[in-house]
């Protein structure tokens, strides 16, 4: 699926009907995750079970019944495939929370299929909701080009509510491999704090540290944002205001970390033919209080996912290796020796010298290029990397 996304153009009372949507979208989810709890072990609610409970909803809510039935349908979708990957958790035994469903509490998008939208058949650069939630006719401002796809080749079309507006993205069912002519070369990476990452050719990219760069500014806008918080009243226009500027500083701190791991993923994988990483649990590895900011703001799994989306795109093999020892083993003499966090230098008894990280990433190569595909961990195009490896590491 390739998914092409633009920023929308409408009045107020289009805006309120978007977020009613999204509100009625999340009702639809939440309702659906009810029914599945409630019900009985012998029950065995299944996938078509919770589609066909959005048209009781639909004849119980009048609300509910505004929004197009396909909308219904992709919020019960949302529900169970969060049932099933809870599921799924448990079959696998996965380390720590299995990750029971949770209702959710502050959506920000809804989702059509193949009905409930049309888009303007001469420009397409119009879409209009034809459901009685009221969004009406929304004009779409980007620079990509939706013309160049049939409409029955959009599967899904999916309102979304940011900080600086309101988006649409279409799901466009194409080929988005690519062929590239072979690197003849291999790669393998460790990432770390000190660098972004280092690989084994003895190079390394820059850590930007997007978030410590702006921690003052987004500390001093949070600060004016609560003290306009009045606890137990109606929060005022300048609390909002407030609000919005904070939520802004964030989203670009956002956005910085998605296109530096993008260009820094797409960089690696078009240049070399085998990409070997390493399967890091950065879930847990955040539980770790001195250096958790640290490591949310490396955004090593946004990394990983653009590594192997990239990898799949382009046919190059990614190979997701476990982590323990690589930091410790000598890459020449295969020697351990043990070393704390703050020793950055790696120096073997066979005289052996180099970056601890560099000696990381070698031994990672080795490991990958002995380990067939993606053995014990997940492959861009089957399941989100989201739940990235169940191994520990070091830095």
């Amino acid at each position: 699926m390739f998914v092409i996304e633009y920023k929308v153009k409408g009045s107020q009372n289009q805006y309120r009907a978007i977020d009613s949507a999204i509100r009625t979208g999340q009702f639809v989810r939440n309702k659906a995750l009810r029914l599945w709890m409630d019900a009985k072990k012998e029950d065995k609610i299944s996938k078509y079970d919770l589609n066909k409970y959005c048209a009781v909803l639909a004849k119980e809510f009048d609300f509910a019944k505004k929004l197009n039935s396909t909308a219904r349908q992709s919020s019960a979708e949302r529900a169970w495939s969060a049932i099933s990957r809870f599921y799924d958790n448990c079959k696998k035994q996965a380390i720590g929370k299995k990750g029971f469903p949770k209702f959710k509490k502050h959506s920000r998008s809804v989702e059509y299929k193949h009905s409930g939208w049309r888009l303007n058949p001469h420009t397409k650069k119009h879409i209009t909701f034809t459901d009685k939630i009221g969004i009406g006719k929304l004009k779409l401002i980007g620079s990509r080009d939706i013309y160049f796809y049939q409409p029955e080749q959009i599967k899904r079309v999916r309102l979304l509510r940011r900080a600086d507006g309101y988006y649409c993205q279409f799901s466009i069912s194409i080929e988005v491999k690519e062929e590239l002519k072979p690197a003849n070369q291999n790669i393998g990476l460790d990432v770390g704090l000190k660098y972004f990452y280092a690989d084994s050719n003895g190079n390394t990219a820059a850590n930007p540290r997007f978030y410590r760069k702006s921690e003052k500014k987004l500390n001093r806008l949070n600060r004016r944002k609560s003290k306009k918080y009045r606890k137990g009243k109606k929060q005022s226009k300048n609390y909002h205001k407030a609000r919005i500027r904070y939520a802004l500083a964030h989203l670009k701190v956002s956005r910085q970390r998605e296109e530096y791991a993008k260009k820094l993923a797409r960089c690696v994988v078009t240049s070399n033919d085998v990409i070997a990483y390493e399967d890091l649990n950065v879930k847990g590895l955040v539980k770790n209080r001195k250096l958790s900011k640290s490591i949310s703001d490396a955004s090593w799994t946004q990394f990983r996912k653009w590594i192997e989306y990239f990898g799949f795109k382009f046919g190059k093999i990614t190979v997701a290796v476990p982590p323990q020892y690589t930091s410790q083993d000598c890459p020449k003499c295969e020697a351990r020796i043990k070393k704390s966090l703050s020793t950055r230098t790696h120096a073997c008894k066979c005289g052996y010298v180099e970056d601890r990280d560099i000696a990381a990433s070698i031994n990672i190569l080795k490991k990958g290029l002995s380990t067939v595909g993606h053995t014990g961990t997940q492959v861009w195009g089957d399941l989100p990397s989201g739940s990235v490896g169940g191994g520990k590491g070091g830095f």
